[in-house]
């Protein structure tokens, strides 16, 4: 019944013989964005443009004032200098090491790749279907995407594979299930409806900067937290509408059909078999216990998760759980996915695991092409000092602008939303314009958890299009599962409605939010 109402209504949807102009305009994105190169070499061709800018910028003397340190001055460094060749060289290595993602991706793929092969994904989604309403399929992916920011960016690894197949086992577009969870995930990445390691990190620095003119300034991790919880259903609402008035009808049935005769999940059987039941059972248990060790060691006294640690990559203060959060998901995912196996009889002997993660691990090898190549063109942007420079000078320009609150707030988002097309770490960026914009925003009468909960929503609302998301290459995969011809330009062109819609949606919440006058902590 709930699939049948599904196709007929997206039949009478996809029905519509003329496209709208806005339609027309994101086939031509896609038509476009699908002429680029391959990812790979489109990181090759940043990284040659990251140089040439490092030498222009060296040359004319590009510079700011050190925002934590007004007595330094950052500049433009040369990258085709002999010492900086230098680095270039016996750094690579390094460089592809550190790339952000790959250890996330690839360690917790060891996991997920024997959730997956041993049935217990097919098993969950076809629970998934029988337990939540089609029409409220899509509310339900979004709202999970926006509070995976709780588990760090792994919501980027585990959802749009889930989302594509739900969407398909229901006769839907699985790139629309992909697309749902991405914005979710990405677009919605700053709002939770709990606090995330995201929210003391803001906080600290926003609070640091507040402080170099009102020592007493206090800026705690729920600062933010009111707005953001809100945020967290507005979001997912706004997602709903996108998706079902301007995504899903860009694709016909006949499309449709492609996609999940590709995909492999065209005669999908939905039933729970007694078997399948019995392993989601077992998988449950081991789940259980497994979260209980984690949470044991993380909130007993004295517990190996205790305490607080210095975050490697920013070299900041953070829980030391969050910073175990990669081999936690391996582990959550491996241990109810042996159990399952075992249960179902898919699994016999230790060698049948070690095989699934092997064919899991085979199936990234384009990633890590990918992820050579963006780790060395990221590392030479962060190196060059382009990526502060343009930081520090975006925000002089909207404190320069000296409006009243409401059109500083949009400001400050989309400025914000510009440097995110370029530097994707939200902790990176505000690293360097908090120091700028929360004294000199201050003096306009922004109190600084305004300015960051600005920040937040800028930061946010572009992800899903930003070129250097490198997580968004994993994205790219999961859609070629679906549609072997899909390129940039598809990935696009899905996205792009769900940012524009963000931008001017939950810029628009915020700027009401302030004029009312509501707190925007509980």
């Amino acid at each position: 019944m709930a699939l049948s109402s599904v196709i007929d209504e997206m039949q009478m949807i996809d029905a519509t013989p003329t496209p709208t102009r806005f339609t027309r305009a994101l086939l031509a994105l896609e038509r476009g964005g699908n002429r680029l190169p391959d990812p790979a070499t489109l990181f090759v061709i940043i990284g040659l443009l990251v140089l040439l800018g490092s030498w222009i910028g060296s040359a004319y003397g590009w510079s700011v004032i050190d925002p934590r340190d007004s007595t330094k001055q950052i500049v433009v460094d040369n990258l085709l200098d002999a010492e900086s060749m230098r680095w270039i060289w016996t750094s690579a290595l390094k460089n592809f090491l550190d790339f952000p993602p790959l250890a996330i991706v690839l360690v917790a793929m060891l996991g997920i790749g024997v959730a997956e092969r041993t049935g217990l994904f097919p098993a969950l989604l076809k629970l998934l279907v029988q337990t939540t309403p089609a029409r409220l399929m899509t509310p339900a992916i979004i709202f999970i995407g926006v509070n995976s920011s709780a588990a760090a960016d792994s919501g980027y690894v585990v959802l749009p594979p889930l989302a594509a197949g739900v969407f398909a086992m229901l006769g839907r577009s699985p790139l629309v299930g992909i697309a749902a969870a991405v914005f979710g995930i990405a677009g919605g990445f700053s709002a939770n409806i709990a606090i995330t390691s995201l929210d003391p990190l803001l906080s600290g620095l926003t609070e640091q900067a507040a402080q170099t003119i009102d020592p007493s300034a206090v800026v705690s991790p729920t600062a933010n937290y009111a707005f953001m919880f809100v945020s967290t259903f507005f979001l997912t609402a706004l997602g709903w509408l996108v998706t079902a008035k301007i995504v899903e009808p860009r694709f016909s049935p006949q499309v449709v059909a492609r996609q999940i005769e590709q995909g492999g999940v065209l005669h999908a059987d939905a039933r729970l078999h007694p078997l399948e039941r019995r392993g989601l059972l077992a998988a449950l248990i081991a789940f259980v216990l497994a979260g209980g060790a984690f949470l044991s060691m993380a909130l007993v006294e004295g517990g190996p998760l205790t305490g607080i640690v210095t975050r490697h990559a920013t070299n900041t203060l953070a829980p030391a759980w969050s910073e175990a959060l990669v081999p936690i998901i391996l582990v959550m995912f491996l241990l109810p996915g042996v159990a399952y196996g075992i249960t179902a009889g898919e699994i016999r002997s230790d060698r049948a695991v070690a095989d699934r993660m092997g064919q899991s691990i085979a199936s990234m090898g384009t990633y890590i092409v990918i992820a050579f190549f963006a780790g060395q063109s990221i590392a030479w942007f962060r190196q060059s000092n382009l990526a502060v420079v343009m930081s520090v000078e975006g925000a002089e320009i909207i404190r320069s602008l000296n409006l009243g609150q409401g059109i500083m707030i949009v400001a400050i988002v989309w400025g914000v939303a510009v440097l995110d097309l370029f530097l994707a770490s939200a902790s990176a960026k505000w690293v360097f314009l908090a120091p700028v914009l929360v004294p000199m925003l201050a003096s306009a009468g922004m109190p600084p958890d305004l300015v960051q909960a600005a920040y937040r929503v800028g930061d946010s609302c572009v992800n899903p299009i930003a070129p250097l998301n490198a997580y968004l290459v994993i994205v790219l995969i999961v859609i070629r599962r679906y549609d072997n011809r899909a390129g940039l330009g598809t990935l696009l062109a899905l996205l792009a409605p769900y940012s524009l819609a963000a931008l001017l949606g939950w810029t628009a919440l915020l700027i009401a939010w302030n004029a009312l006058g509501i707190p925007l902590a509980f």
